[in-house]
């Protein structure tokens, strides 16, 4: 089993007056943020080219995967109804900073992949400062181990799993693929571990994916103010009162940590489809997970977009986003094919000599 740092409660942490205001900002302008963008997306998604069923899909709405029925432990399935059984699966995992957004903001996300023959579980998890690490970790793992059992309900072929998420989903998607592969010390993740998942791929878009090591981003001379509060609130979301001291934080919190540092992987590691802008503030994590991944001799692909931003994929109409769907489908049609060719060979009968 590989060692972890030990989670601390961020609860427990001395904070000066300055710091506690700057994390109650933090909340007041992810809240601000989160009420605008649901706002938008109720906006955008009532018109009728939004409208799933014009694209042969159903959508079962606010299944509850987790302990509780709050929304944060909800889920909805993308269902593709042309397609035939039993289809391929992804487990989506939206964005937001580890502090707002949802499954509702992110169905343009559940359609990219719906409209390629995907069964698309699109989850929500804990999320803010008073539900810093490891909760939103603990709440996709769970989402992970549900999707796994109920797949084949709803059509899907619970042996092709795809893992995606951006953004801060991208950090937790990451973090669930290496759970896969390596025996973590958590006990949400050894659930994850032992319900003996391999999945298809992983696709990690400008993930978060060394939260410890925000301040980089806070140094850079060239990043614009706003970018470097985001980084931050994103940062102390998950970490809670640890932001002010990133050392006290697992390095389950980072999986480019994982990566990097010695892990011993009892299993193989899925590929991963890395994808940024090279205006992104995180665009260091993706390169660094490729190096990683590389010496790992982990299948990979890193996709960098020249010029693009942050959340640039999800303006889905622009030339670049759709170049990198594109580049996405193309890679998990590769290793589907793999995959089943794979599959095939290990049911063909020994025909040999002995």
């Amino acid at each position: 089993m590989t060692e972890i740092v030990p989670m601390v409660n961020a609860s427990a942490v001395e904070l000066t007056f300055t710091q506690k205001l700057r994390l109650r900002a933090t909340q007041l302008r992810s809240a601000a943020v989160n009420r605008v963008a649901h706002a938008a997306a109720r906006a955008r998604y009532a018109f009728p080219d939004a409208q799933p069923e014009k694209y042969g899909v159903a959508v079962i709405r606010n299944l509850t995967y987790g302990p509780t029925s709050a929304s944060a432990h909800k889920l909805d399935v993308y269902v593709p109804t042309r397609e035939p059984k039993p289809r391929p699966v992804v487990m989506y995992v939206h964005g937001g900073g580890f502090s707002m957004l949802s499954k509702d903001t992110h169905r343009v996300m559940a359609m990219m992949f719906a409209r390629r023959g995907y069964l698309v579980f699109n989850v929500n998890y804990r999320l803010g400062v008073k539900n810093a690490f490891p909760a939103p970790l603990e709440d996709v793992s769970d989402a992970l181990v549900w999707v796994k059992r109920h797949a084949a309900e709803y059509g899907g072929d619970a042996s092709r799993i795809v893992l995606a998420g951006e953004s801060a989903g991208g950090n937790l998607v990451a973090t669930l693929g290496i759970a896969c592969a390596a025996e973590l010390d958590a006990p949400f993740l050894k659930r994850v571990y032992d319900a003996n998942i391999s999945p298809l791929a992983v696709v990690s878009t400008y993930p978060f994916a060394d939260v410890t090591a925000y301040e980089r981003v806070l140094k850079h001379p060239k990043i614009p103010r706003w970018a470097k509060h985001m980084t931050f609130d994103a940062a102390a979301s998950y970490m809670g009162a640890h932001v002010y001291d990133p050392s006290k934080v697992s390095r389950l919190a980072s999986p480019l940590l994982l990566l990097e540092e010695p892990i011993v992987l009892a299993r193989p590691l899925a590929p991963f489809f890395l994808s940024v802008g090279t205006r992104d503030p995180l665009l260091d994590d993706s390169r660094r997970m490729k190096v990683a991944l590389d010496a790992l001799g982990v299948a990979n692909e890193l996709h960098i977009s020249p010029g693009e931003i942050h959340g640039f994929d999800a303006m889905v109409w622009r030339p670049a986003a759709r170049k990198k769907w594109q580049a996405v489908h193309e890679f998990l049609s590769r290793h589907d094919q793999l995959l089943t060719r794979d599959k095939h060979a290990r049911a063909e009968p020994y025909e040999g000599n002995p």
